[in-house]
């Protein structure tokens, strides 16, 4: 039995080593190597892009702002007095950084209720409905990529308010997703 239980544990450790699905892909500055590396990306994009409208490089550009293509990625942990950690900044979470509350409103609206932020089919499901609802509520065009992302920072009721006017960071921002969109819907027409 112990030969058994020592074959099995390595089997165990052998599969822990391999890559793992979540991982992001190496050149963020290129769609057409995130496509090839990770063509499940491409399918979810397109499935968003049928069903929602969404641009797959609006999609792509809002995916890198938001989490790098990292499946779990996180906001930073708040400190006081630089070393008592005190939780996260927010709920943020997944490649979509979608809030819970904003998530759970998804769920809800959609009835997609086992989709998860760390699946990059759910997560590019929930920015084309993000958009959409931005589209309904504050008029902003689907090929729209800085807007969208000013919307998508800044939730519904704050783009409609102009909250981002007093943020000169996130308008800098927002004009860096734009600008990623662009490269990306360029390179995705001769990569395709």
């Amino acid at each position: 039995m112990s030969r058994l239980l020592r074959a099995l544990a390595l089997v165990l450790l052998a599969a822990s080593c391999g890559g793992r699905g979540g991982d992001a892909p190496r050149n963020l500055d290129n769609a057409c190597a995130i496509v090839q590396e990770k063509p499940e990306y491409m399918r979810a994009f397109r499935a968003t892009e049928r069903k929602w409208g969404v641009p797959v490089h609006v999609q792509m550009a809002t995916i890198y702002q938001e989490s790098k293509f990292v499946h779990n990625a996180r906001t930073p942990f708040r400190y006081v007095a630089g070393v008592i950690p005190m939780g996260r900044q927010s709920s943020a979470f997944g490649y979509s950084q979608a809030l819970d509350g904003t998530w759970d409103e998804y769920q809800r609206d959609t009835g997609r209720y086992r989709a998860k932020r760390t699946r990059i089919r759910d997560a590019s499901d929930f920015m084309g409905w993000y958009m959409n609802v931005s589209r309904q509520r504050n008029n902003i065009s689907l090929n729209d990529a800085r807007n969208q992302y000013l919307a998508y920072h800044e939730g519904h009721t704050g783009y409609a308010r102009g909250s981002y006017n007093r943020k000169s960071w996130l308008l800098r921002v927002a004009n860096e997703v734009d600008a990623r969109s662009n490269v990306y819907a360029q390179q995705l027409l001769a990569c395709s």
